[in-house]
This record gives structure tokens, sequence and C-alpha cells, in this order.
């Protein structure tokens, strides 16, 4: 169901929320003592304006690029209603951002306008911008003062607030020439070689999430904010909570549990890792129960999953990978149907006897969580699917909006991530021919179930990296995007995805992580001969290594053949040793890109195998060579 706002711009979706849910609660964050203080859609509009209208004082014009360095916090969706309402774009990241990474986005984006959050960060936005002269930085958190040079964010509201009483409406008349087209963010993420892309994002973008949304909110609904607000994915979840009215509370990995009781969220956008570490919690605490009770959890949950999967098939909504044929659907049916009637009344008894209070862990009135940032373990998904807390899993990237892909609470197809966005294409390419394996008319099912490259075309695609066409026309022709993931398009045309045949190495806390700069870090060290860093969908990364023996032998550590080298001791405390003098956040890596497991393999990639004609891992190649080496403990 669409949206009952339907706007053009950001500037108008703040505008119409405002007039449509004027006194509802539309962000509310911790104070002090721990309480929940909110922000009505009427007040938060009025403080945009107001932080605008000082900002356009300051100099700020449409077209300008505004950093905004900070985490989740309610001056943070506050700045980001000013600088659009200014026509200017933002330019977001986190306070974990790296003093290389905050000198480059500063220079590459030409910001001259910075918001920092609080006194920690702006040591380190110092540091890296020495040698940079800005118009104005502004400082969100004034906790110990605002220091001399520096402006800050309650006093630039208030400034706001007397232009507004004065009559000043040049917001407005600004807004009124904001374009479809133009330009509302800039959101940088890391390259291959280290060097980050912009990924320019239009209103037109953002407003076709909005409206292409295959499901619906409510008016009031409770969603918890956990992901990064500055991600594409945290982003586009913000602005679909408000245009549909729903309340957004910023929560917090320490504050999670609590929050969720107190809360008692309706919704939220979430990354695997979250819910693999609460399905770890489960099992933990069912298996240190007294036996009587494990036993009931055991059978609870058999049941649940024999009806729901009955459920999932008769709803057409079971994974279909190949074509059926008309004998094997009717003994699925048959087989789904004696397994409903067998289940079904101990289920209704065990489904409020032990699941129930399982799904109070989410606060009792939990309708799902939109999961992306990585693919769910298969596990994990059907767990929480089958015991009754929906996830609906998503697909895309920060350079389409994110979202291409989603299952919804009405079609629900476990092991996918849902139908494509409608207004949206998309193709799969072979991918070694580079030829359309879907859809092609030619083929049984249209070439459903054949993997390959995904390509999409749709009005959520990027124009294409700022300033740097030569990347850009690695990934766009005539509108076709190639996400570098591999999947296919199942028999009930969901998208399913397999695998990545680009670098970007995605964790279950949804933090993309670049291998190549780490690859090349760890192969300065004489002991690695060869390397490629694993960790997709993972807690941590791991590296495979090809050792060089006589790198070993110079270390005083002698053996015939790798195997004999990996089962001596000393081994393991030297690798362990190298991997972290290399690979730290003293050597400018961030604490997620440490090298937590390793292991050693003895043949050498070599080009035609496991390497391209230009030197380059194939990387899908050594996964699926090595699939049972990166599965081992």
């Amino acid at each position: 169901m669409p949206s009952k706002l339907k706007p053009r711009t950001l500037p108008e979706l703040y505008r119409l929320a405002a007039e449509t849910y004027a006194g509802l609660a539309a962000f509310a964050t911790r104070t002090a003592d721990g309480e929940f203080e909110s922000v009505s859609f009427a007040e938060l509009y009025d403080r945009g304006l107001a932080l605008a209208a000082a900002l356009r004082e300051l100099g700020v014009q449409a077209g300008d690029r505004v950093a905004l360095f900070a985490d989740n916090r309610i001056e943070w969706i506050t700045a980001d209603y000013a600088v659009q309402l200014c026509g200017a774009a933002d330019v977001p990241r986190g306070s974990d951002v790296t003093e290389a990474e905050i000198r480059y986005i500063t220079q590459h984006a030409e910001t001259q306008v910075v918001f920092i959050e609080d006194a920690k960060l702006l040591e380190k936005f110092r540091r890296a911008t020495a040698e940079q002269s800005f118009r104005h930085v502004i400082l969100m958190d004034r906790r110990g003062g605002v220091p001399s040079g520096v402006l800050g964010f309650q006093e630039l509201l208030e400034r706001g607030r007397e232009l507004r009483a004065q009559g000043d409406r040049s917001v407005e008349e600004t807004m009124a020439a904001i374009r479809p087209d133009d330009i509302f963010t800039i959101i940088y993420t890391s390259g291959t070689t280290g060097t980050p892309k912009g990924v320019p994002l239009s209103h037109a973008n953002m407003c076709s999430q909005i409206r292409c949304l295959p499901f619906t909110l409510h008016p009031g609904e409770r969603a918890l904010s956990i992901l990064p607000v500055w991600h594409s994915y945290e982003r586009v979840f913000e602005m679909v909570t408000i245009a549909y009215g729903a309340t957004t509370y910023y929560t917090s990995l320490r504050t999670i549990g609590e929050d969720l009781r107190n809360v008692k969220p309706t919704v939220m956008a979430s990354a695997p890792r979250l819910w693999e570490s609460l399905h770890h919690r489960i099992l933990d605490k069912m298996e240190s129960a007294p036996p009587p009770r494990r036993a009931l959890f055991r059978a609870a949950y058999a049941v649940a999953r024999n009806v729901q999967r009955a459920r999932l098939f008769f709803g057409g909504q079971d994974l279909q990978l190949t074509p059926r044929s008309r004998t094997e659907w009717l003994a699925a049916w048959v087989g789904h149907a004696m397994s409903l009637v067998v289940s079904l009344i101990p289920f209704l008894v065990l489904d409020g006897l032990v699941l129930r209070k399982l799904r109070e862990v989410v606060g009792g009135h939990f309708r799902g969580t939109i999961s992306g940032g990585g693919a769910l373990p298969p596990h994990v998904d059907e767990f929480f699917n089958y015991i009754g807390i929906p996830v609906l899993e998503g697909y895309g990237l920060t350079e389409t909006s994110p979202v291409l892909a989603v299952r919804t609470w009405d079609y629900l197809v476990i092991g996918t991530v849902g139908r494509i966005f409608k207004e949206t294409e998309v193709r799969i390419y072979d991918l070694q021919t580079g030829e359309i394996l879907y859809p092609d008319r030619s083929r049984k099912g249209r070439g459903r179930g054949l993997k390959g490259e995904i390509v999409v075309k749709g009005p959520q695609v990027m124009s294409g990296y700022y300033k740097d066409p030569a990347r850009t026309a690695e990934v766009l022709h005539d509108g076709w995007f190639r996400t570098g993931d591999i999947g296919m398009v199942t028999f009930n045309d969901c998208i399913k995805i397999i695998g990545r045949c680009k670098d970007t190495i995605v964790l279950l806390n949804g933090e993309n992580v670049e291998p190549v700069p780490i690859e090349n870090r760890l192969c300065e060290s004489p002991l690695i001969s060869q390397c490629m860093v694993t960790g997709q969908d993972q807690k941590f990364l791991g590296v495979l290594i090809v050792p060089n023996l006589d790198a070993f032998r110079a270390a005083g550590i002698r053996a015939a053949n790798v195997a004999e080298l990996e089962s001596l001791p000393e081994v393991a405390e030297l690798v362990n040793a190298e991997l972290k003098r290399l690979v730290s956040t003293e050597t400018g890596f961030k604490a997620f890109e440490r090298i937590v497991s390793w292991r050693l393999i003895s043949k050498a990639f070599e080009v035609g195998d496991e390497l391209t004609s230009t030197f380059k891992l194939k990387r899908h190649v050594i996964s699926e060579k090595y699939a049972e080496i990166l599965k081992s403990p």
C-alpha cells in the first residue's frame, strides 16, 4: 500500500509530515536519566526551518555540500532537515570515521561547513584537517563548552528562531526551487583501493523508495533505530517512518534489551548480527534449562516449524529454486497436509505456553524487522520466522538508495530477499560470457533458477559516482547498474542472493569491508606469499594464507610442507603476532577490520585458476574451492 504522503523532494516530505502528523511523536532519544524525550513532527520541522535559516545566514547556499560527522541523535536528524531545506546536500559519516577518511571526504566533496558530534571527534577532525580551512564548524554536543572558533548547535538553532520570528522566510523560497533531480546527500563508501567512492543520491532516488515500498506502516507505530543513521539503509528506513507517521526511538547495543521491553516496538530495521546474537542467547538459555522445559521448547519449535512450512507451501511462499512437476507438487501437498493435521493442535497449545514467551523478548507487540546489510544465516532466518517473529530480509546497495528487493508480511519466502521493487527491472548476467540469462523467453522459465550477476535499472539507481567517471563507467551502462552480486530469480519470482563477484565483504553486523587494502598490508609480511581475506556474512574477518616456507625456515621454524607447518604451536603464535602487527587500529585499520581467524593452504593462486589474467583474485572460485576449510572451526 503506498504512503499517504507522495513527496517529490525530501523537504516536501518533511513539510507534508508536519502538516499531516503534526502532534504525533516523530523521534525520541534518551535523556541523561535514561528516559525517552520525543519531538513531534511539527516541532521537528520548525527546528529544521530555524536551523536552515541560521545556515543560510552563515552563507550555505543551494547545491553546497555540508559534512555531517555524528552518530544517531536528535541533532543529526535536525541537521539533516536543515541542510536539505537549504537546498544543500549533506555528506554524512559516523564517529568511527578515520582521519584519512575525514581528510579525503571533506576535500573531495569540497565541504565548507561541517557538523561535528562532540569534543572527542572535534579533536580528530582538527588533526585530520590541520592544513584545510572551513567557513564554519558546528559542535552538536556542547558538554564541556564550545571551543573558540567553533559554533554551538543550540546557539545556532536559537539564532535561526530569532530570524524566523523577525519574518525571515527565505528558506521557504529556497525549498520551492528544489528539483527532484537535485542531490540531497553524498554517501562515501570504501573503495577497493582504499579510496572512498562518493555516491550522490537525489531527492527522486529517495522518494521512489517511499513510493514503491511494498508494505505499509501506520501512524503512531514505534520503530527502534539501532543501525548507523548515516548508512543508506537506516537513512531510508527513517524516511519511511516519517512518511507514515511512525515514531523512531534511537537505541544502542548497550540499551537495546531494556528499550525492547520499555518501548515495545512494532518494527525495526536491523542487521543480521543482532538476530544471530539473540538466537544464541535463546538457545543457550534453553540448553541450561531443566530437562522438562528443554523438551517442551524443542517440541514447540518442531510443531511450529511443521505448521509454518505448511502455511508457506499452501500460500505459494516456499522456496522454489527449480520448477515442480505435477507429481512433485502433489507429493509435497500431501506431505504438508499430513504434517499440518498432526501438528496443528499441539502447535496451538505449545505456542501459547512456550513461543509466546519468546516473542515477549522483543516487547510483545513486534510486527517484524526488516533485516539488511548482509545475509541472514539460514538457520537464524528460519528460527525467528517459525516462532512468530517475522524477519523481512531485504537487499540493496548504497548506489541503489539502497533497496532493490524486500520480503513482505504478505509474501515472505524464506531463503530469498523477496520480490524486486516495482518500477525496477532486473537482469541476471552470465558470469563468464556476460550473456543475459534472465529474462530470456527462449529458456525454460525465462531463465529463472540460473545464477549470475544481478544487474538492475530503476528510479532508485544513482546517476554515477561523484567526480569519478572512470568508476562510474565500470558499473553503469545505459541506466543498468551492475551490482557485483551473484544471484538468481526463483520460480516464485523472488531474488535469491548466492554470493559476491565483487570484492566488498559485508559482515553480520552490516559493516562493509574492502579486503584489498588489508590483503596488500598482509602481503608485506615475508611469511605470506599470497592471501585472501574472507568473512562474508560472518561475525569477523578471516584470511586464507599461502605461506612462504623459506621465510618460516629463516625464522627458525623448519617444516617439510604446509600441513606440518600448521601443526606446530609456535607457528600459530608467530602468525597471530604478524597479523596483529600488520592490521590494527594503530596501523590505520578499524576494529572490525582485524583478522580473527586464519588458515594455511598449500597451493599457490595461479592465473587461469584462482587468478584472472591481470592477477586479480577470483574470490568466488577460491571460496568454493576452500569451502570446507573455511567452515572448519
